[in-house]
C-alpha cells in the first residue's frame, strides 16, 4: 500500500491489532497520542494532542489516510461525570480532528472514524442496516453526535467512513475480556432473559474491514462492522462456555444487571441489536470468521488462528 497513515486510539484492542497489520502491508504509520509526547511533541512516529483543544491544521497535513479510534472506555457505572467524559472524548476530539483535516493544506484521501452499533439503540428483533433510523438512549445519542462531528471533513470532500462497530472479540480486553473470568470459573451464563441479539466481530475481521475501507473508494458514510451471523445472548454464553469447557448455568438476572451496573448495564448488557454488515457484504469483504465458535476458538487459543 505504501501510504502514510495517522492513527489515534492505538492503545485499545483494535489499535493494538491494527498497527502491526498496517506496517506489514507497507504503510508508514504515525500515532496520534494523548497527553505529553515521549520526546518531541511531533516526530516521525507520533504526534501529541489534547482531544479537547483545536489542532493546528499543519500538524495533520500530508497523510494519505487518517484512522480515528480514540475514546474513553464505556465500561463501568455511568455517573453524570463519566457520561460527560465518554461523550466529550468522542465528539469534541472528532470535531477538532475533522476541523484540522478540513483546513489542512494536504488533505487525506480518507477519514475512517470510530462509531458503534449503539447508534441503533435497543431494537429487539429488528434487522438493522446502515440506513436504519437512529435509536434512543445515551449511547445512541453519543454515536449520532460522534458521527455528526465529522461534518467539517465531509464538507471538505474528504471521503469519510463511520465504523459502526459491534462487540469486538479480542484477547486483549474489551467485552470478551470482562466475560472471561466468570466463565473460566464456571460462573457464566445468559444475561437477563438471554433473548437479546449480540452483533459481534472478530478483531482480525475488524482490522481486515478497515483495510478494505481504505482501499475501496466507493465506501463512505456509516459502515456496520459486524460478522454475518449475530447470535442471541444465550447462544453466546453457551458457545463461550463450551469453548472454555465450562458449564453456563449461572444466569445474571436483569434486576441484578440494573442493580450492579445501572444505565450502562441496561443499555449495553440487556439491549438487543441485530445488525447486518450490508455495505461490507455488498462490497465483497471476505469475512474470515463468520461463525462465533470459530472466532472464539481462534481468539482463546483453542485452535489455530
Amino acid at each position: 500500500m505504501n501510504s502514510r497513515i495517522l492513527v489515534s486510539g492505538v492503545s485499545g484492542p483494535i489499535g493494538a491489532a491494527l498497527l502491526p497489520s498496517l506496517r506489514t502491508s507497507g504503510c508508514s504509520v504515525v500515532r496520534l497520542v494523548r497527553g505529553p509526547a515521549q520526546g518531541p511533541a511531533q516526530s516521525d512516529e507520533q504526534i501529541s494532542w489534547d482531544p479537547s483543544v483545536p489542532l493546528a491544521p499543519q500538524t495533520v497535513s500530508g497523510f494519505d489516510a487518517v484512522i480515528h479510534l480514540a475514546g474513553e472506555s464505556i465500561f463501568g457505572r455511568w455517573t453524570e461525570a463519566r457520561k460527560s467524559s465518554i461523550r466529550d472524548s468522542r465528539v469534541v476530539g472528532t470535531f477538532n480532528l475533522a476541523s484540522a483535516l478540513a483546513q489542512a493544506e494536504d488533505k487525506p484521501n480518507v477519514f475512517v472514524c470510530g462509531s458503534a452499533i449503539g447508534y441503533y439503540g435497543n431494537r429487539g428483533d429488528e434487522l438493522l442496516r446502515e440506513e436504519s433510523a437512529p435509536g434512543t438512549g445515551f449511547l445512541a445519542e453519543v454515536c449520532q453526535d460522534w458521527e455528526e462531528a465529522t461534518t467539517p471533513a465531509v464538507q471538505a470532500d474528504i471521503r469519510t467512513a463511520h465504523l459502526r462497530t459491534g462487540i469486538v472479540l479480542s484477547p486483549k480486553g474489551g467485552a470478551l475480556g470482562a466475560m472471561l473470568t466468570p466463565f473460566k470459573l464456571g460462573l457464566g451464563g445468559k444475561t437477563g432473559n438471554g433473548r437479546q441479539w449480540m452483533s459481534w466481530i472478530d478483531v482480525r475481521d475488524m482490522v481486515g474491514a478497515i483495510h478494505h475501507i481504505l482501499k475501496n473508494d466507493l465506501i463512505q458514510g456509516p459502515v456496520n462492522i459486524v460478522a454475518p451471523k449475530p447470535v442471541r445472548n444465550e447462544e453466546f454464553a453457551k458457545t463461550l462456555a463450551s469453548v472454555l469447557s465450562r458449564p453456563a448455568i449461572f444466569p445474571l438476572p436483569a434486576f441484578a444487571v440494573k442493580l450492579a451496573f445501572g444505565e450502562m448495564g441496561e443499555e449495553l448488557l440487556l439491549g438487543s441489536q441485530k445488525v447486518e454488515a450490508s455495505k461490507l457484504i455488498a462490497s465483497g469483504y471476505p469475512f474470515r470468521y463468520r461463525e462465533l465458535r470459530a472466532s472464539l476458538e481462534a481468539t482463546l487459543g483453542r485452535s489455530p488462528a
